[in-house]
């Protein structure tokens, strides 16, 4: 399994953002929902309507751990979720499947969205992952606050939540490029 990254730079997070926004709605706000929230897709995934409808907090067990979190629905995400949601019905998902009715997408369907959005703008190292570090990443970037990160994230060592969200390879890059042995 490959190493996915988080997307660094925020204009390329704003323009696969615009980019999916234009090809698919649903898209859009996946993409939007995971890096505002900084879940794993397969919770993503399983969000219905009325999880958030009229909602300030999300609350959710998550799959992968069985830990409870609740947390608040940014102001940002809110409008986003609430013109996408308005002409839903409560007990759809979030995210489905055109295919079924009322299915949602597969994490392998999340993965192709997200990496043929990034392929259009010349990332590679991409998964459904990615989002849940761009979240991290640029929250670090935004806070200096990696105690809350490690929180977030459920991770037990300050050093892994820096290198889950790229932090530490930052460092490293900076360091190797402002060597100089000259006078």
């Amino acid at each position: 399994m490959n190493t996915v990254e988080p997307i660094r730079d925020m204009g390329t997070v704003l323009d696969i953002a615009d980019y999916l926004k234009l090809r698919k709605t649903r898209d859009y706000v996946m993409f939007m929902f995971g890096v505002y929230s900084g879940l794993r897709i397969s919770d993503i995934l399983m969000f219905r309507v009325r999880d958030v409808r009229n909602k300030d907090f999300i609350s959710i067990r998550e799959k992968k751990t069985g830990n409870e979190k609740k947390f608040p629905i940014n102001k940002d995400l809110k409008e986003i979720l609430n013109t996408y949601i308005a002409p839903k019905k409560d007990f759809e998902y979030l995210f489905k499947t055109p295919n079924q009715p009322n299915k949602p997408i597969t994490r392998q369907q999340a993965y192709n969205i997200l990496s043929n959005a990034a392929n259009q703008f010349g990332i590679e190292a991409v998964g459904t992952h990615t989002l849940r570090k761009t979240f991290g990443y640029h929250m670090y970037k935004q806070t200096n606050d990696a105690a809350l990160l490690m929180d977030i994230f459920g991770h037990s060592d300050i050093n892994y939540t820096l290198r889950y969200i790229g932090i530490n390879q930052d460092c490293k890059n900076k360091a190797y490029n402002g060597l100089s042995f000259k006078r």
